[in-house]
């Protein structure tokens, strides 16, 4: 393996295999809470995304969902892992999840991929170019806002308001766009493909093991990406990526009015 995209993808490759031949089988749940928990797929696909990370770049760091941080404490190179994404659905046969592999030179991220491990697609960037390989070969991908979907992610904390539910029983936001939850960040991918108009979420997104490889996919192809106030995602609340700048700007607008709530900081 020559380059860094090489070493991504064949890290995702080796994940993808794991979960696809453990979906539909009798899982091991090992609980996080009530709702949230890890199977033997999430940790078994981690580690055969590791072996390869660590095996083609031992000197680089790696931060992992299931198995937290490891490798060198002073390198700028840090891979984030997301071995499975959407463990609830995968764990209720729904084909709707994702492995996702990104590397950050400090903060900013030099190459992602974002694989659907069912669908068989493997979205990836180097960073300047964005591409989804299907049998064996890549097609750029393409941002529109067509579809007028966009998905909302409504995970997220009970014991205060959450801008996902609100969104989706706003009859203005419904006016103008077909909300969808997909409870995966394999929807990230979709809007870079042109197959959302955009997506939605609360929260904290720098760093973020699960939703790296979507956001810079997103902003490869040409998507605009922002916090939930249209200002620099980095510092600010939660995370709009839109197909183009007027989706955007009509998602920043329906978003204000749930802004002035109570809600996380």
């Amino acid at each position: 393996m020559t380059n860094d995209v090489e070493v991504a993808i064949s890290a995702t490759e080796a994940g993808i295999a794991v979960v696809r031949s453990a979906y539909g089988a009798a899982l091991i749940r090992p609980a996080k809470a009530a709702t949230d928990f890890a199977t033997n797929a999430d940790i078994d696909a981690e580690r055969a995304i590791l072996d390869v990370i660590t095996t083609a770049r031992p000197e680089d760091a790696v931060e992992a969902e299931e198995s937290g941080r490891s490798g060198s404490s002073t390198t700028s190179r840090r891979w984030l892992v997301d071995p499975l994404c959407g463990t609830l659905n995968f764990a209720a046969q729904t084909p709707l999840v994702a492995v996702n592999v990104a590397l950050l030179r400090d903060a900013r991220t030099l190459v992602a991929v974002s694989a659907d491990p069912i669908g068989e697609e493997l979205f990836w960037t180097d960073g300047q170019h964005a591409a989804v390989r299907m049998s064996g070969g890549d097609a750029l991908l393409q941002p529109t806002s067509e579809s007028r979907l966009v998905d909302i992610n409504c995970d997220g904390p009970l014991d205060r308001p959450f801008l996902g539910p609100q969104l989706i029983a706003d009859p203005a936001f419904r006016a103008a766009f077909g909300p969808r939850v997909m409870s995966t960040t394999l929807a990230l991918a979709w809007v870079a493909a042109g197959r959302r108009a955009g997506y939605l979420s609360d929260g904290n997104f720098v760093g973020n093991v699960h939703f790296a490889a979507g956001i810079a996919l997103c902003r490869a192809a040409g998507c605009v990406v922002t916090d939930l106030r249209g200002g620099q995602l980095e510092g600010g609340r939660g995370l709009i990526a839109a197909a183009d700048a007027d989706t955007h700007d009509k998602l920043v607008g329906l978003v204000a009015p749930h802004l002035e709530r109570p809600g996380p900081r």
